[in-house]
């Protein structure tokens, strides 16, 4: 047993994982808007691709594209499990609200199962309906107008 575990063990030291270990009070839904707009945008990418002659550089693109596609499909899983879990959503339906995250979580995993642009489509529209309630919860009328944008061509 080292002497570090003794110490944490002597002082029932704890270890805290979360978004912000105090807890901050800052939450923002755009991350998850980000990532789901990456999902959408690595299913442009693959939807795009054409093999051509060199088949070595067509599988590490494609590959990459794959790649991005589940790490993101991930990170907006994670991002909206945060705020879900952390997050008070006053004045909301509990029931309401958990409907629209186990939609948003399972079109997440779908697009990791899938290069399919409706299930892309969907999560970004299931990331925005959560931002909109979000934003609701504090009086504030949810837009991103920079998605276009920030999703370019």
């Amino acid at each position: 047993m080292s002497v570090k575990s003794t110490i944490e063990r002597l002082l029932s030291v704890r270890t805290a994982s979360a978004h912000c270990d105090i807890p901050c009070g800052i939450y923002d839904p755009i991350s998850a808007k980000i990532a789901a707009q990456t999902v959408q945008k690595m299913v442009l990418r693959i939807e795009a691709l054409e093999e051509g002659s060199d088949h070595a550089s067509y599988a590490n693109t494609m590959s990459r594209y794959i790649t991005v596609k589940e790490e993101h499909a991930e990170t907006c899983k994670h991002e909206l499990r945060i705020l879900w879990a952390d997050y008070t959503w006053p004045g909301t339906d509990a029931n309401e609200i958990a409907a629209k995250f186990n939609a948003a979580l399972k079109l997440a995993g779908q697009c990791k199962q899938t290069v399919s642009m409706d299930n892309a489509e969907a999560l970004v529209a299931a990331v925005d309906d959560i931002a909109a309630v979000f934003w609701g919860t504090k009086g504030v009328e949810y837009s991103d107008p920079n998605a276009a944008a920030r999703y370019g061509t």
